[in-house]
């Protein structure tokens, strides 16, 4: 789309609805399966590192797959790429649903991350593609609020839709249930979303793709697999390799921009005022990735507490994070370009609140409901504050052509933060465990756990707070700066 934004209100509104419907598949994937992996273990005779797979091989694929997936939106445009990613991602869910084998299952897995990450940047790169600065606020908040919105219903629907066993399919619903998500979403959004993003000159840098991904798995894969694995020399050698893969990755843009070619990632674009900051408080945003897994482990080993219950107990933490978005623009109006280390600063706090719930409370006994369901929702109410304006930061630094690849970029930075939290603290979490699994090991575990993601967000907020002073600053000494 043009910067001018032709296109009428209501239906600028319409066509980004149809992009967050099928944005919303992707994290409510991410949370669904969790719960039904001891399900799809005991029906398919899966090892445990198959089913490890079944998470491992999305998660990788997906974050190896956003920034090409981002571009490809750019140039090929965003609602053709919308479409194709949301008919691989169905035909990879109808593959995971009839799924006959370990392997099978982890093949259909595979294509649903690739086609996840050709789907899900093309609502981000919208915003700043076809809504005007006015605007920009509203339209994060409410794609904030999807990814709230997955975290209440993943965390329980998959116990849910096992225990009432549909059709006597179990599982399986839990994949085969995109698939009237998307034939609505199909239905309705063809007609708006044909002409979004018009195709541009320029063709997809292969060889900056196929670099990209290298380097990318390169970091991703080890980081996903290594503990599970017990850190194996391949896992070393590929985590050093990744630096050395991702200069030559660099050297390749460079040389492609200078003969004035298409590169993935635009040189010029990544060196705007603010952009590395700002992507290294994405890098630190999602360090709660680790959070879930760990507090899931906890609550089940050492309270004793099912699956779906547990699944329940994270309520409050989607409920907070459901809400946060929606009330972005109102503290946004009132705390300006701070709102985003202000909701990492909540995130930190309530994680040390946690922390002394699990701490002080007998070992074996839950915290009291209220206390814990408080700082669980502030916990999500930090991040859905943090979330919108973390991805105005990012993606207003570039101009409208470039949105795809930027929304790609800072998609795959929280994936990648998402993975160094889950290796590096779920690694202190078990190393502080060591061979005990008593509940007063396990809360003491997670206790320092907590206490590590707590202080990897403060970092990030003292970081986002840098960014917020240097803006507040440039628009006192000259005209008003963009979004920061």
């Amino acid at each position: 789309m043009s910067s001018h934004h032709p296109t009428p209100e209501p239906r600028r509104w319409a066509m980004f609805i149809v992009l967050l419907a099928g944005s919303f598949l992707p994290p409510l994937d991410f949370f669904i399966v969790n719960v039904a992996l001891p399900s799809i273990r005991a029906e398919l005779g899966a090892s445990s590192s198959a089913g490890q797979l079944v998470i491992s091989s999305y998660a990788a694929l997906y974050a190896v797959t956003l920034i090409t997936g981002g571009r490809m939106g750019d140039l090929y445009g965003r609602g053709r790429m919308f479409f194709i990613g949301l008919a691989g991602f169905t035909a990879a869910s109808l593959l995971c649903g009839l799924a006959w084998s370990p392997w099978s299952l982890v093949a259909g897995r595979a294509l649903q991350g690739v086609t996840a990450a050709i789907m899900a940047p093309q609502a981000l790169a919208s915003v700043q593609a076809i809504f005007p600065e006015a605007e920009k606020p509203r339209a994060l908040s409410l794609y904030g609020a999807v990814f709230g919105l997955a975290a209440v219903i993943g965390q329980a629907l998959g116990g849910i839709l096992i225990a009432l066993d549909l059709f006597g399919m179990g599982w399986r619903m839990v994949f085969l249930a995109n698939l009237p998500v998307a034939v609505l979403v199909t239905a309705f959004g063809v007609p708006l979303l044909k002409n979004v993003g018009e195709r541009r000159s320029g063709r997809l840098d292969l060889g900056g793709t196929a670099l990209s991904m290298l380097a990318l798995a390169l970091l991703i894969v080890p980081l996903i697999e290594g503990r599970e694995a017990g850190w194996p020399l391949w896992c070393w050698l590929s985590l050093a390799a990744a630096p050395v893969a991702a200069w030559v990755f660099w050297r390749h843009e460079h040389r492609l921009a200078r003969a004035g070619g298409a590169p993935l990632l635009d040189p010029a674009a990544l060196r705007a005022p603010g952009l590395g900051r700002a992507l290294l408080v994405a890098l630190s945003f999602y360090s709660i990735g680790s959070f879930f897994l760990l507090f899931s482990v906890y609550l089940q080993d050492a309270l004793h507490t099912s699956a779906l219950d547990a699944g329940l107990v994270f309520l409050p933490f989607g409920l907070g994070f459901l809400l946060g978005p929606l009330v972005t623009p109102a503290c946004r109006r009132l705390l300006g370009d701070w709102v985003n280390p202000t909701g990492m600063a909540l995130e930190s706090a309530g994680l040390l609140g946690l922390a002394w719930l699990v701490d002080a409370g007998p070992a074996g006994l839950a915290p009291q409901s209220a206390p814990l369901a408080a700082v669980l929702f502030a916990i999500g109410f930090g991040q859905g504050l943090g979330l919108p304006t973390l991805m105005r930061m990012i993606t207003g630094r570039v101009s409208p052509a470039l949105s795809g690849m930027i929304a790609g970029v800072a998609s795959s930075t929280l994936q990648v933060s998402t993975a160094l939290s889950v290796a590096v603290i779920g690694g202190v979490f078990y190393g502080v465990l060591g061979a005990r699994d008593d509940p007063a090991a396990l809360a003491h575990a997670f206790t320092v756990a907590a206490l590590c993601i707590a202080g990897h967000l403060a970092a990030g907020a003292v970081q986002g707070a840098t960014l917020a002073g240097r803006a507040g600053a440039a628009q006192r000494v000259s005209a008003p700066a963009g979004p920061g």
